[in-house]
Formats: structure tokens, sequence, C-alpha cells
């Protein structure tokens, strides 16, 4: 299958989608960090010295969203019409598992905006927690659903 963001002579290029219908756009995202059960007792006790990091985690992934296109070279700027994040203490893992929905209704979709909510909460997770233990893991990025427009619909 050829790569849609190159062309002919192999130069890369952003994909003309000005005949491609509008449609309804969905795609979430997830991801985790890992880090100790300590570190993670600060994050539920609130006891990190940056202050609430799950909520401005958040907010940063959010933030993150509306960047997107300015982040990724080839990636269209989007009208995006919602972003959620759910930020997750696990002490399984033991970490935060986080995950994103982004939709807009549009001519592409917006995975490449669910993929920088997830990496930018999880890399705001990291900063705020670093004095606490620089080893945190951050991993398992991935689109978790994909759907709209003509290739329908993805599921991990």
């Amino acid at each position: 299958m050829p790569l849609s963001h190159f062309d002919a002579a192999g130069q890369a290029h952003m994909v003309d989608v000005t005949d491609k219908a509008e449609t309804d756009r969905v795609a979430t995202a997830a991801g985790f960090v890992r880090m100790t059960p300590a570190t993670l007792a600060l994050v539920r006790e609130g006891r990190a010295g940056k202050g609430d990091v799950l909520g401005i985690a958040r907010v940063a992934g959010i933030m993150a969203v509306k960047r997107t296109a300015d982040l990724i070279p080839l990636c269209h700027p989007l009208p995006v019409t919602k972003v959620a994040l759910e930020l997750t203490p696990d002490d399984t893992l033991p970490g935060v598992r986080v995950a994103a929905t982004v939709r807009c209704t549009g001519r592409t979709g917006v995975e490449m905006e669910a993929l920088t909510a997830v990496s930018v909460a999880c890399l705001t997770i990291y900063d705020m927690l670093k004095a606490a233990e620089r080893g945190m893991e951050i991993g398992g990025i991935r689109v978790t659903l994909k759907d709209g427009g003509k290739s329908g619909r993805f599921t991990a």
C-alpha cells in the first residue's frame, strides 16, 4: 500500500483532502506512566510539590490537541469539537493510565490529535513528578479506536 504523504517522486507532501466528504470523526488513544507505588501515592494523596498532577496533565492534553498541526509537519489543522481525557491511577501498573477521546466533523481523522493528547499528558505527569522519581516509564501509546471517513472503523 503506498503511503499517502509521499508523491510519485518520493517527496513528502500534505495530503489533499479537498474532495473528501466532511464526516463525523472520532479517535481514542491510550498510554501510561509507570512509577513506583510511593510516587503514585503522591498523586493519589495530592502531595506532589508542583500541584494537582492529574488536573494539570488533563489540561495539558487538551491544549496539545489544539497544537497538533503545529507539532506534526504534515498534519492538517482540524475543527476539533470535543476533547476528553481520563487519567486513572492504577495500583497494578503501578502508575497512571491516560486515555483521550477527540471528535470533529471534517475531511480527515483525529488520530494524531488523540495521540498528541495522550503523549503530552504523559509528559506532563513525568514533569510534575520527576523530582520524586526520575526513572518513570512512559509507554503503550497507541490508537485504540478510529471511526468515520472512507476507511470506516478501527478498534485495537
